[in-house]
């Protein structure tokens, strides 16, 4: 366990200074063409819902088991180098299973384009973050649907990865990132994905339980050490935290909500779907182009918090293993 304190703080300073690899190294571009392909093969129109369903489930048990065996055969293999070369190479790989420095970063552009009174720029930049159209929102609406992304983000890009990496290593935490890329491939309430999808939202949701419930004490922490409050981001966070409709999405977006003394919630269109969310927190504060740099900062705080637990837990536990 020391080494993998040691191979989470490599991994995280790797993605926090360099962001993502480009995508031809990029392994979460390789599941997503491997999903792709086999989706093509295994998905019908014409199939029965039940036949969907259990397509489904052979496509995420493929999926998510190549992910896994896949990353446990690697890392066998690397450590017939030396140490300092093995850890490199695998804090590399691990990096790319968080998304910190670029969730920030996209949303600081998002931000950049409303202060310059860009509406369409931002429009489209909020578009390529969030899945509900962007292309008629109000400035407020992009506001939102900006913060909503990066509350929601925090459990994916963030907390998720990092207990999986202390729980089960490398091949643990691209296992959760395969999981996590299928169900934002194909965990969609549509006509298309529905019953194909079922399975891949359902691991997902099943995933990020743990992370999403283990990661509440520290949103009021970075609340206080962000400028924010504290008090009512806990108090949002208790009252709403359950209305979303997702079963972990909720926790972030209502800490967030109370953070930054804004709503989120409301009406969003999905490929021509109407989706009416309840709404979470009050609107003390405008949906202001701040409050997405806000939202960014506060999701830093977050990030280095939780880091900073995990990289102690698994210092103590290295101890307590190789004293025994």
């Amino acid at each position: 366990m020391g080494e993998r304190s040691l191979l989470m703080a490599l991994a995280l300073l790797l993605d926090l200074a360099f962001g993502e690899p480009p995508r031809s190294l990029h392994p979460v571009v390789g599941m997503g063409r491997l999903a792709a392909w086999l989706e093509g093969r295994l998905r019908s129109a014409h199939q029965r819902p039940g036949d969907q369903r259990a397509a489904g489930v052979f496509f995420v048990a493929i999926v998510v088991g190549v992910a896994l065996g896949g990353t446990a055969l690697l890392e066998q293999g690397l450590r017939r180098l030396p140490r300092w070369l093995r850890l490199g190479f695998e804090g590399a790989i691990l990096s790319t299973t968080f998304s910190i420095r670029e969730l920030l970063a996209s949303a600081h552009r998002v931000a950049e384009a409303l202060e310059s009174g860009d509406l369409q720029t931002a429009r489209r930049r909020a578009g390529e973050i969030v899945g509900r159209k962007t292309s008629h929102l109000s400035e407020e609406e992009v506001v939102r649907a900006t913060v909503e992304s990066v509350a929601e983000n925090i459990t994916d890009s963030i907390t998720a990865p990092l207990f999986y990496a202390l729980l089960g290593g490398l091949p643990a935490a691209m296992g959760y990132r395969a999981a996590n890329t299928l169900d934002a491939m194909v965990g969609h309430k549509n006509p298309r994905y529905l019953h194909f999808g079922w399975a891949s939202a359902k691991l997902d949701d099943a995933l990020n339980y743990l992370p999403a419930r283990l990661s509440i004490p520290f949103f009021p922490l970075a609340a206080w050490v962000a400028g924010l409050d504290p008090k009512r981001c806990y108090a949002t966070l208790r009252r709403d935290g359950r209305k979303h409709p997702s079963p972990n999405a909720g926790i972030p977006e209502a800490a967030m909500a109370g953070a930054l003394g804004v709503r989120l919630g409301g009406v969003n269109v999905y490929e021509g779907r109407v989706e009416k969310r309840p709404f979470l927190g009050e609107m003390t504060r405008p949906l202001a182009p701040r409050r997405i740099r806000e939202a960014a900062r506060y999701a830093a705080w977050i990030a280095f918090l939780i880091s900073a637990t995990g990289y102690a837990i698994a210092m103590v536990w290295g101890r307590r293993w190789s004293g025994s």
